[in-house]
């Protein structure tokens, strides 16, 4: 066999073995993206059943694993005890690694610590050794001063970023940071167009303070969370998926409801598992790197059908076969 004759079948058969193998290596690395997708290794916010999680929370985390969530979100420790649910905070670890479950961050409530009107704020060093015995990464903010949401002004806002720096230069000694979860009123105007989210954005130091977008409340306030990805790009490492009800679509920010307390407003709030409402989630998916998103949770606060494991399981498989590729 000559020599031209050999490297011919030589560099023949180096193209059968890439031909062969190259499918399978992009295969390979689809199957790695998919894997690595916030949307893949989905979460949940055990609020979603918490009803639940007080009755048997061994038996309810044991159900979230089994319809293939990877990680939740906890909240309501009981700072008296130092537990949640019953469990103290080894217990509810092992909880969790029985189930193969992680936690990366937890809801823990600074509505005082927030408030210019209280001196008796909550003991953040608590929540940092709390999340730091759950092997959590992230202290997040639930929510703003419930009690004065129809009294808030920029100067509030304003507070509450300083806050928010000072507790996330105490979370980076224990290893941990901040972040903070909105609902609708931070996206009320405050004058000139301002909304107290975009204070929060603009006011905190980004190396300490990341952002827990919660996608229902944005889009019933009238924001396009694409909008806000595209403004403050990188700040928000966590989506709550959370749907909305297509017959409860009313905007529920401007000057109709501004000054209504929350009972009120809450007549036009009604929730659905996720991909059964009217919020466009493919849309928002596709924005994910501009967001910086790092972890995503379904959420639902009201689940109306009788069983609740039922709902997540709905709102898993749609994030699955519609997200997770994204």
């Amino acid at each position: 066999m000559n020599n031209s004759r050999r490297q011919f079948i030589k560099k023949a058969g180096l193209g059968l073995s890439a031909a062969y193998f190259l499918p399978q290596l992009i295969s390979c690395k689809n199957r790695k993206a998919v894997s690595d997708s916030p949307f893949a290794n989905l979460g949940v916010q055990l609020y979603s059943i918490r009803d639940l999680m007080a009755v048997n929370p061994t038996d309810s985390l044991q159900k979230v694993a089994k319809i293939g969530y990877k990680h939740v979100e906890t909240f309501g420790i009981d700072t008296a005890t130092k537990r949640f649910w019953g469990l103290d905070y080894k217990g509810l670890k092992k909880v969790l690694d029985d189930n193969g479950l992680k936690s990366h961050s937890g809801h823990y409530d600074m509505s005082k610590y927030f408030s210019r009107n209280y001196q008796d704020k909550e003991d953040l060093t608590l929540y940092f050794d709390a999340a730091k015995e759950l092997g959590q990464e992230y202290v997040i903010a639930p929510v703003s001063p419930m009690f004065d949401i129809s009294a808030l002004k920029k100067d509030d806002f304003l507070y509450i970023a300083e806050q928010l720096n000072k507790a996330g230069e105490q979370a980076k000694k224990h290893g941990l940071k901040v972040a903070f979860h909105n609902h609708f009123w931070e996206f009320r105007d405050l004058g000139n167009g301002t909304k107290g989210e975009e204070v929060l954005l603009a006011f905190t130091e980004p190396d300490l303070v990341d952002f827990e977008l919660d996608l229902y409340w944005a889009e019933k306030a009238g924001i396009n969370p694409v909008s806000l990805f595209e403004k403050f790009p990188n700040r928000f490492k966590f989506w709550h998926i959370k749907d909305m009800d297509k017959a409860f679509t009313k905007t529920i920010v401007g000057p109709e409801f501004d000054k209504l307390d929350f009972r009120a407003i809450s007549k036009e709030v009604k929730y659905a598992e996720v991909g059964t409402g009217n919020i466009d989630f493919i849309s928002i998916a596709q924005a994910k790197d501009k967001a910086g998103l790092r972890y995503a949770f379904v959420e639902q606060d009201d689940i109306y059908i009788p069983n609740k494991f039922e709902s997540l399981k709905k709102s898993y498989d749609y994030v699955q076969e519609k997200l997770a590729k994204i």
